[in-house]
């Protein structure tokens, strides 16, 4: 078989290699800023979930060291801050994030928050009979 010679001098012998090469490197970013800003919305998730179950356990009377050690497991390294404003308990727990690598990565503050009305507290002593002075009506 004869060998087919070559065409010398083609102006796009490889140029496919070459735009590979210059457009692989912004490939590279933009998936690690893709999967960097999945990682930062999952935060913002457990932020968001950590504030609910910190609300939801002071709302039932919790002691605040308990409540907070739930958003340690929610959100482990997030921080929480809690304080009781017009007969509500708010919660507010933030994070930081890193999107991106090396010097194009930029920090973001998440924040999540909750609000929930204290449940009232049970009530102590025997349960009370009805009483049997009220006039009662006919079936």
């Amino acid at each position: 078989m004869p060998r087919r010679a070559r065409t010398a001098g083609a102006p796009d012998a490889g140029s496919v290699t070459a735009e590979l090469a210059l457009a692989l490197p912004g490939l590279v970013l933009v998936l690690v800023v893709a999967v960097s800003a999945l990682g930062a919305a999952a935060a913002q998730l457990r932020c968001v979930d950590a504030a609910r179950d910190v609300a939801r356990e002071l709302a039932r009377g919790e002691a605040p060291a308990r409540a907070t050690s739930v958003a340690a497991q929610v959100a482990p390294g997030a921080r929480v801050g809690t304080r009781a404003e017009g007969g509500l308990v708010r919660v507010v727990v933030t994070d930081r994030v890193r999107i991106g690598a090396g010097p194009l990565g930029v920090t973001v503050d998440l924040r999540g928050e909750a609000v929930a009305r204290p449940e009232p507290a049970p009530a102590t002593g025997p349960p009370t009979a009805p009483d049997a002075a009220a006039p009662r009506t006919a079936p």
